[in-house]
């Protein structure tokens, strides 16, 4: 079972350059997601593992912590270093942290 981490640990990784995907809907991506977000749809995920790094920690979010430990669980079954963040975007965003919206990444 992938490791559950909390937004002050996305944030600290955050400045050293984290890999970090968004693993919501479309639509709730553009409403806002974490700047440095890389938006990958949690039925996506299985299609787009050449996609992300074997070398480093994925970490995963999405609204609340719930699909991002599914991904994160999925990613770990298949050999990646992935955690999922606790309080996802809405957490995020309640906390006051910056906000990117529309699809920039």
């Amino acid at each position: 079972m992938a490791q559950e981490v909390n937004l002050n640990d996305l944030s600290q990784a955050l400045g050293e350059d984290a890999f970090l995907i968004d693993v919501r809907e479309d639509w709730e991506f553009r409403d806002g997601h974490v700047p440095a977000a890389i938006h990958m749809p949690l039925s996506s995920v299985p299609e787009n593992l050449t996609d992300l790094p074997k070398d480093k920690k994925i970490w995963v979010i999405c609204q609340s912590g719930g699909r991002s430990m599914t991904a994160a669980n999925y990613l770990e079954a298949q050999g990646f270093d992935a955690v999922s963040v606790a309080g996802g975007t809405g957490g995020w965003i309640t906390s006051g942290k910056d906000v990117s919206m529309g699809e920039d990444i």
